[in-house]
């Protein structure tokens, strides 16, 4: 039999074999025509195949900053609401078979937006992609990490004892004793790691952990990306005298952070000492270092009423700094956070966009943004390609 070829005379190349003697000829020339179809395509989906990344409501900005890197687009997707608020999700392509990224923060309607994003996953999921990532740039319900210890001591017992025994109780007195009844407190942050690995996600991409064990939570892989790099960054270029800088922690519990960062810049480090009443509100403050005629840098992984970093700044000053900046991975700014820094002695308060602050940068002129959408693409891109992610950790993918 002779082979039969294309209608256009003057392409020769696209012999395609009826039947032919040697099979393997035949098979060989199909493959050879199907791989000159397949260099026709789209040259981003070649260096990208088998890959979508969606976005949830809560941080559109940040996901087509992340497709952009990547240089891909944006999945579809439609989210509505019912008329009783229930939330509908519909995927507007097909993903079977790919290797799926939703994008989502926990900020703004935190509920809404984390029910949104297991509703996303669990669609992908059943759907028939191969793999859902789910990328959380500021994880919800972090701080509800642990139960606190029982703290309550024998005058506050007595005092509550003596408000029960009031005939008009009111039950907005029992606000002073709250943490003693925090030994049943939940630990949210699991119920979260829960929901999302009973929703179908396979792998968890986040940034600053509130604590680092968050990540024992889940049975699933969790990639904690830090914004360090990015921090050090910008301090360098943006911080004439840093080489006179001291790095602070609000609290203790930020003092591995802040050695760290030290370090690498070389400077020495700072920590204050808070004891707290209540939620949301500091008792006292004990600096422990030298901050006379230094600049400070009050470095922390979130800000949410910004009573904590205020309070900070005002005893830097009080104890000689010259200047005193702050430097946030999460600027969630609730409540008086705004009007708190505007009356405050910062130079210039620096957060990372993993919430959106367009509004906030609106509202308050010393706030500034450092953009880390180029190392969730680039954790997205090296775990897509089955590469380490390690490199992250220290370098910014610039």
């Amino acid at each position: 039999m002779q082979d039969t070829k294309c209608a256009d005379p003057e392409q020769n190349d696209c012999v395609m074999p009826v039947r032919s003697a040697n099979p393997i000829r035949a098979r060989s020339l199909i493959r050879d025509n199907l791989e000159k179809q397949a260099g026709s395509l789209n040259l981003i989906h070649s260096r990208m195949p088998n890959i979508k990344v969606f976005s949830g409501t809560s941080h559109p900005d940040l996901a087509q900053r992340i497709v952009d890197r990547l240089g891909i687009d944006l999945g579809k997707v439609v989210t509505k609401k019912f008329s009783n608020l229930e939330t509908c999700v519909e995927i507007g392509e097909s993903v079977r078979g790919e290797d799926v990224y939703i994008v989502q923060s926990g900020s703004g309607e935190i509920n809404d937006n984390l029910m949104e994003l297991l509703i996303m996953i669990n669609a992908c999921k059943i759907a028939s992609a191969s793999r859902v990532t789910a990328v959380i740039p500021c994880f919800p319900y972090a701080r509800q990490d642990k139960k606190d210890k029982l703290a309550g001591s024998e005058d506050k017992k007595q005092d509550e004892s003596k408000i029960l025994a009031k005939k008009n109780y009111d039950w907005k007195f029992r606000e002073f004793t709250a943490r003693q009844y925090t030994s049943r407190a939940p630990i949210s942050a699991k119920l979260v790691a829960n929901m999302l690995s009973v929703a179908g996600a396979d792998h968890i991409i986040t940034m600053d952990l509130h604590a680092s064990q968050i990540q024992g939570f889940f049975d699933i892989p969790v990639d904690n990306l830090y914004a360090e790099p990015a921090v050090l960054k910008w301090i360098k270029e943006n911080i004439p005298e840093w080489k006179n800088s001291i790095i602070v922690s609000p609290d203790a519990g930020g003092a591995k952070r802040v050695t760290s960062i030290a370090d690498r810049l070389n400077v020495e480090f700072a920590l204050i000492h808070k004891e707290r009443k209540k939620a949301n509100e500091v008792a006292s403050m004990v600096l422990v270092g030298d901050v006379k005629d230094k600049i400070a840098i009050l470095v922390d992984d979130m800000a949410d009423t910004c009573g904590t970093i205020v309070h900070a700044a005002d005893r830097l000053v009080e104890a000689g700094a010259t200047k005193v900046y702050a430097i946030l991975t999460h600027g969630i700014f609730s409540g008086p956070a705004i009007s708190r820094i505007n009356n405050a002695c910062f130079e210039a308060v620096v957060v990372t966009n993993t919430i959106p602050q367009d509004g906030h940068m609106r509202d308050c002129p010393k706030i500034q943004c450092i953009d880390v959408s180029m190392m969730f693409a680039e954790a997205v891109r090296r775990t897509h390609n089955g590469e380490s992610v390690s490199y992250l950790f220290s370098n910014v993918p610039y």
